[in-house]
């Protein structure tokens, strides 16, 4: 089953995980720097690369599943040391948790696509030791119809190739009749890409959920 909008067919909805369901990890990186009088952009590059390219940053090997989180945090940390910028991995991720934006709009918006018979998928760029937390922090099995994480399947965003995968495993042949929601501007350019409708989560959430709701002709 699909709904109906302006001549469109939507039958399936995929979502990134960071920065969708939970805080930016980008937000939490710029908070970091702009506490110890750090430029946010360079510490950004440092520890994430040029994040709208697929490169051999180490952070996009960790996400490709190429590197251990350890290995990819010692030399992402010695290229910060090289830069002059103080990095701890520890401290800037654990500004994430303090972020008091009310998600379960999110998660409420899963549900009822799934009760109007509309397919769900998440698609994160993400590390094989977190997996486990935040699939079942998530409830990712009784939410989703398939979850593609880029460490399993050595491919990240944006190479259009995990936004086709993603369509294989939905069984969908028009990418037209899909939604990407997630909270990198180049992730939402390489779905459209590939044909996907695509959606910008802000800071507050409930935004994208009503373009997306607007856009499926959902109440």
């Amino acid at each position: 089953m699909g709904e109906h909008q302006a001549g469109r067919t939507i039958t399936a909805v995929v979502f990134d995980y960071g920065g969708v369901f939970t805080p930016s990890p980008f937000a939490a990186a710029h908070a970091y720097a702009t506490e110890q009088g750090a430029d946010p952009e360079v510490l950004v590059r440092i520890v994430f690369g040029t994040y709208g390219t697929d490169s051999d940053h180490p952070w996009h090997r960790l996400e490709r599943g190429e590197l251990t989180f350890v290995d990819a945090l010692t030399e992402i940390g010695e290229e910060a040391a090289a830069a002059g910028v103080r990095f701890d991995a520890g401290e800037m991720f654990g500004a994430m948790v303090d972020d008091d934006v009310d998600r379960t709009v999110v998660t409420e918006s899963v549900r009822s696509l799934r009760a109007r018979g509309i397919s769900t998928a998440i698609l994160t760029n993400n590390i094989r030791e977190y997996g486990d937390h935040w699939r079942r922090r998530l409830g990712a099995d009784d939410l989703f119809d398939t979850v593609v994480d880029s460490c399993l399947e050595g491919v990240r965003k944006p190479n259009p190739a995990i936004y086709e995968l993603t369509l294989t495993r939905l069984d969908v042949q028009d990418p037209l009749q899909v939604v990407f929601l997630d909270d990198f501007e180049g992730n939402v350019v390489a779905a459209r890409g590939v044909g996907m409708h695509g959606i910008v989560v802000g800071p507050d959430p409930r935004l994208a959920i009503e373009e997306l709701h607007a856009l499926i002709g959902a109440p």
